[in-house]
């Protein structure tokens, strides 16, 4: 191999470890890297970001925003300089807060331009520079490379490189290698694919550079709009780093996560799981709104690992094989179930349980959640069995069920000691006896069998499921396991189902986020816990504990599902959270574009404020609405560009005619003044 090139993995990919075990908890061990007075990585906690939305060149409003992100909890502020004009601007932006005492450090974002990354080095603290684009162009284009031909192509890129790492090494100013899903080279494309391996290893092309020139002042990220990509990226150049001992610190994010609740949950699945195994050490939540928002998510995200001790493996893990390999996500195989009109299980989706609620449930549980919830129905409703009106309430949902043919199951959960009245499981497509003792569990075994009833386990621990699962199998019932009731958080009951996981081999599994009165919190939690294991290709069907409004635990659990990338349930958005190279008003422009084709389910859409990332997110998305020139737009289809030139005013109109054209179009079957503006 080259000496230029990156070092090859010193195992195959499924070999190298992420981190120390799947079952417990370490934070990863890295060098500490000075941004101004901010440190990265070692024992420093994790640090907060954002990234001002202005234009650069308006140098009053960038040091405004920057100013009120540092008094928002910011602890490190980026700004973009496409040019050396910018660059100088952010100079003008560093003076002034100097002047006023506040003294947060500032990271350039590259893109592009070497000239402007040489001139913002004066002023900032760090400069960002993206592998793919920094002395690339992006043209898509196919060739092939020979062995020669490539390493030609790491010295050419070391010529304009290198002039940057001496002078960052000289000033002392750090360096982010911060490689996008959206944005390699034609060269990493033609020689890797537009893949996690060819995210990390253009990363480690850029970092051998630095090294050469011995220049150790270095941060990583590897970001993607999709989290499982973003996952497995991360993981693979963390997994190479630590089998070299590079002890190089990581920037975690989701670019382009959208707005709302769809964006923080998409960056609690990947800033969420890869926190959890002691991955990242300092995090952006990139949103499509105002940047001060993003620092509230950012913190929450973050204040489950601040500080947080080691944890030892779980009792009994030694030799497990959580999942068959770390860095290729593929689902668990795991036997079909029947419940009812309804299969779970195998290849079939991941299936949402929601609970009818405590106290009375009217017959109309299931027609109600319907309507607030637009049609999205659960496939399972459970319902607690405590007394007569709990069960006249199940078996008036099972009968609604029938003569509106849902497919819907019905589940009992039945008090755990109170066998005799187990004769009860007759309405139920799925049965199980919640914290039962051994001897009422048997009891429930046999009676379940005799009524060839399959049955959910759901125990505190993966031990005390195991106990109960293999009792099941003794009787041959179809079984599904999951946890309830555990007084953990979410990190640690991660660990605890992904030890459940390795042990019930074939089992489906279902996952039980925990109940939390405050909304952000159970959003950010519940995605970590279901959203990280979905994306380990674990979990047969998901819950949310409480609040007791099924069709809102609904609604958000299918936005995890689709977050998680498991389930389709509405259009998806890809949007950019803005910068001064945004050419539109991306808030208001995204808003209007979901208004007009949220309904269209399946249907990927990217809203992209300039050309940088858009052109690549494009290829994980149908169809692009892109920046191209102030007041212009060009449309995408896929990665290519097929209208050039739109008038803003025009463009939202041409975006629907385009996916008409290419037959993706419904008209909204729920209000005729949606359809007329459609």
């Amino acid at each position: 191999m080259n000496p230029k090139t990156a070092s090859p993995p010193a195992k195959s990919p499924s070999l190298l470890r992420f981190c120390g075990t799947p079952f417990g908890y370490r934070r990863r061990k890295t060098r500490v890297v000075m941004v101004g007075k901010v440190g990265i990585g070692g024992e420093n906690p994790i640090r907060l970001q954002s990234m001002t939305t202005t234009d650069t060149m308006d140098a009053d409003a960038t040091y405004r925003q920057t100013v009120s992100l540092a008094r928002a909890g910011c602890e490190i502020v980026r700004i973009t300089t496409p040019t050396v004009n910018d660059a100088r601007k952010m100079g003008e932006v560093k003076e002034r807060l100097v002047r006023g005492g506040l003294d947060v450090p500032l990271v350039a974002d590259i893109h592009f331009s070497p000239q402007a990354a040489m001139e913002a080095a004066e002023y900032a603290e760090k400069v960002r520079v993206n592998p793919g684009n920094f002395a690339d162009t992006k043209r898509f284009l196919r060739r092939e490379y020979t062995d020669a031909e490539y390493a030609e192509e790491l010295d050419r890129i070391e010529e304009v490189f290198g002039p940057l790492v001496d002078k960052l090494r000289r000033l002392r100013r750090a360096l982010r290698i911060g490689a996008n899903h959206g944005s390699l080279s034609d060269r990493i494309m033609n020689r890797y694919g537009d893949s996690p391996l060819g995210m990390a290893e253009s990363a480690l092309e850029y970092l051998a550079v630095c090294e050469r020139r011995g220049f150790h002042d270095v941060v990583f990220s590897m970001k993607a709009s999709n989290p499982k990509v973003m996952i497995e990226a991360y993981r693979l150049l963390v997994a190479r780093l630590d089998a070299e001992g590079r002890d190089y610190p990581i920037h975690l994010g989701v670019t382009e996560a959208g707005g709302g609740e769809d964006g923080r949950i998409k960056s609690a699945i990947g800033i969420g799981a890869l926190l959890a195994d002691g991955i990242g050490d300092t995090i952006r939540v990139s949103l499509t709104e105002d940047p001060e928002l993003e620092i509230p998510v950012a913190r929450d995200l973050a204040k489950p690992f601040q500080g947080r001790p080691a944890v030892k493996p779980l009792r009994g893990t030694q030799g497990l094989s959580y999942c068959l390999d770390s860095f290729d996500f593929r689902r668990r195989e795991t036997a079909p179930m029947t419940l009812g009109p309804m299969r779970l299980g195998g290849e079939e989706p991941v299936r949402a349980l929601a609970a009818a609620g405590r106290g009375p449930a009217s017959a109309s549980t299931l027609q109600s959640v319907a309507a607030r919830t637009r049609d999205i129905l659960p496939e399972i409703l459970s319902f607690e069995i405590r007394f007569q009106k709990d069960l006249d309430a199940a078996a008036k949902a099972a009968a609604f069920r029938t003569t509106s043919k849902l497919s819907t199951a019905i589940a009992g959960i039945f008090p755990g000691e109170k066998p005799s009245e187990l004769w009860k499981m007759e309405t139920f497509d799925l049965v199980g006896l919640s914290h039962p003792s051994l001897p009422a569990f048997d009891s429930f075994l046999e009676l379940a069998s005799s009524r060839r009833k399959p049955i959910l386990i759901e125990a505190r621990d993966a031990d005390a499921a195991m106990e109960l699962l293999g009792r099941a199998r003794t009787r041959g019932l179809p079984a599904m396991v999951g946890l309830a009731g555990a007084e953990k958080d979410e990190a640690d009951l991660l660990k605890e189902y992904r030890k459940l996981a390795s042990m019930a081999a074939g089992a489906p599994m279902l996952i039980r986020a925990p109940r939390h009165d405050d909304e952000e919190r159970r959003v950010l939690g519940a995605s970590l816990l279901i959203g990280s294991l979905l994306a380990d290709g674990v979990g047969d069907a998901a819950a949310l504990d409480g609040p007791l409004d099924a069709s809102r635990s609904l609604e958000l659990l299918f936005n995890i599902l689709q977050g998680a990338g498991s389930r389709v349930v509405k259009a998806e958005f890809v949007s950019c959270p803005s910068c001064g190279r945004t050419l539109f008003d991306l808030q208001s422009t995204t808003e209007r574009i979901r208004r007009r084709t949220g309904h269209l389910k399946g249907v990927k859409i990217a809203v992209m404020g300039c050309i940088v990332n858009g052109p690549g997110e494009m290829a994980d998305a149908h169809f692009g609405y892109v920046g191209g020139a102030p007041g212009k737009i060009n449309l995408y289809v896929g990665k290519d560009c097929v209208k050039k030139g739109i008038p803003s005013e025009e463009a939202v109109d041409a975006l629907i005619a385009l996916i008409k054209a290419h037959g993706k179009w419904v008209e909204p079957a729920n209000a005729a003044g949606e359809t007329a503006a459609a």
